[in-house]
């Protein structure tokens, strides 16, 4: 459940009430703020999950003129009695996070700041040292801190909105991220002698189609755990379908001068980066994840349309460029 708190003038809190009674909301309550003038009301709605996107939009399309405002949508975690849930209530339970509460996370998870360019080169250098040690726990360290994977789940969920501003920024800080990791582990392949009796590093120097079924699987259950409560199942899928360990075996076979092996290490990556894109965008869009207003929906069609069709084009020259290489091996 959530709490949805709407700071707006006075004169507003009708029309809230009426909102609240519109969508059944399971409690409403509404009080001056302590502004200097208390021209400002405090309106807080206790609502379901299922229900929570509806109210919203219906707050925000009332509220879209109003100047001196504020949506804050607040968890709970629990509340005394528990709420009954009908029928019709289950099958909407799918979705329990709003599209705006996504929207914070994803921005938060594609920001290209400091900390980002930190947990690369960290995690880039944990990789490579379990790739070069054949050291399975300090290979999986390095997928669970997975910077890399919020960018590519912000560029689906931009697409899915029609969000320009936010798919140049996901894919500046995807770029960004990957050439960061593929240099330093070019300078580490350079430097350090490569153990190729290494499984963690041999085994990412190939790609067949069972790699591609569960990097499709994995921008799925990523979707899938971010729209919904399931955030713990998130670590699953760092591990499931990791981009660092891919990307520091292509630096290191680079920079040692092994091309063949850098060539399916870079099959490898492309293979993941296209299918957890093309996965999660169809899973934002089984969810119902879409814009507020009709013009944006256009937007996002659009958008849509030509994201679907690209990774798809993408993924059909991966796979065939696969069994290219497998037949001259």
């Amino acid at each position: 459940m959530r709490i949805i708190e709407i700071i707006a003038d006075c004169g507003h809190t009708d029309t809230l009430k009426s909102i609240a009674e519109q969508h059944e909301i399971l409690e409403y309550w509404s009080v001056p703020t302590a502004d200097d003038d208390d021209s400002r009301c405090s309106t807080r709605m206790l609502v379901k999950p299922e229900k929570q996107q509806k109210v919203i939009d219906a707050i925000q399309q009332v509220l879209e003129k109003a100047e001196n405002t504020r949506i804050i949508i607040l968890p709970v975690e629990a509340t005394l009695p528990y709420p009954e849930v009908d029928e019709e209530d289950k099958k909407l339970r799918a979705i329990t996070r709003s599209r705006e509460e996504l929207y914070s996370n994803v921005v938060a998870g594609s920001t290209l700041d400091s900390n980002f360019i930190y947990m690369v080169i960290l995690s880039t250098i944990v990789a490579a040292i379990g790739l070069l040690e054949d050291n399975v726990a300090v290979v999986i360290g390095a997928m669970v801190i997975a910077p890399l994977l919020g960018p590519n789940i912000a560029l689906a969920f931009a697409a899915s909105l029609g969000d320009t501003p936010l798919i140049w920024k996901a894919l500046k800080t995807n770029f960004t991220g990957l050439s960061i990791s593929l240099l330093l582990s070019v300078i580490v392949g350079f430097a350090w002698p490569l153990n190729f009796e290494s499984r963690e590093l041999m085994m990412r120097t190939s790609v067949d189609i069972d790699g591609v079924v569960l990097a499709l699987a994995s921008g799925a259950a990523a979707v899938l755990s971010l729209t919904s409560s399931w955030i713990n199942s998130l670590v699953g899928v760092m591990v499931a379908v990791a981009l660092l360990p891919p990307t520091a075996t292509l630096g290191l076979m680079l920079g040692s001068g092994h091309y063949k092996e850098a060539t399916g290490a870079a099959l490898l990556l492309a293979v993941n980066v296209v299918c957890v894109n093309l996965s999660a965008k169809l899973a934002f869009l089984a969810k119902g994840i879409k814009p507020r207003t009709w013009l944006e929906k256009e937007k996002a069609r659009q958008s849509i349309t030509v994201y679907i069709v690209f990774w798809i084009i993408v993924l059909a020259i991966l796979i065939g460029a696969m069994k290219l290489r497998e037949s001259l091996i």
